[in-house]
């Protein structure tokens, strides 16, 4: 896909760690070329964490894990939605999308695949098609929810960027023993997303809509 120059990239996060996950070495190769990304994220997960962590740590860690990738603090807001439950919030989903979508009037937007799995992310994927549907927008893969995903567009990256996403995910130190945040699982799906890119690493997309 072509490069993304002087861009306002926005990447839309049901939950903290997911747009790491399923673009952070493009997130830091659009960042590091000079573009404006920014960063949403739904739910921090407070509900859901064990007795012995704090409530809020994956604030703290999806914070470093963005700065990590190039994302100004000032580009970062993480909001309070009930994890599992954005179903039951999905017109006040719709709403903090058209507000930030009149603020930021992003070029490209980068939400999860239209077929995850996962009832967050499959609310955020479907009200984001509706908020922003004028804009550019790519799917990004989160492969242990898609039992699909069309590979419709990749971007190409370098072993620096998927070196700093590894580094930005390192940061999640409440998610450690999950198969898919090793070292070993993210460069393997980098190299086998750049063998079909033709190239060493890259991430994979679905265009979900795209004008030249």
């Amino acid at each position: 896909m072509d490069e993304l120059h002087d861009a306002t990239i926005l990447v839309l996060a049901p939950h903290t760690d997911d747009g790491e996950l399923g673009a952070g070495a493009s997130i830091a190769k659009w960042a590091e070329a000079g573009n404006d990304v920014n960063y949403l994220a739904f739910s921090a997960c407070e509900t859901i964490q064990p007795a012995d962590r704090p409530s809020d740590v994956l604030r703290g860690e999806c914070a470093a894990a963005t700065s990590e990738l190039g994302i100004p603090r000032s580009n970062l807001e993480i909001l309070d939605f009930e994890v599992r439950n954005f179903a039951r919030d999905r017109q006040d989903v719709l709403d903090t999308m058209v507000r930030v979508n009149r603020q930021m009037r992003p070029d490209v937007v980068l939400v999860p695949s239209i077929a995850d799995t996962h009832q967050d992310h499959a609310v955020v994927a479907t009200e984001a098609r509706r908020a922003f549907k004028t804009t550019r927008m790519l799917g990004y893969e989160v492969p242990w929810n898609n039992f699909q995903f069309d590979t419709t567009a990749f971007v190409v990256t370098d072993e620096a960027h998927v070196a700093t996403k590894c580094r930005s995910l390192a940061h999640f130190r409440s998610q450690e023993g999950r198969p898919y945040m090793t070292e070993e699982y993210l460069w393997s799906q980098s190299r086998f997303r750049g063998v079909q890119a033709g190239s060493s690493y890259a991430e994979a997309f679905q265009v979900i809509r795209w004008f030249l």
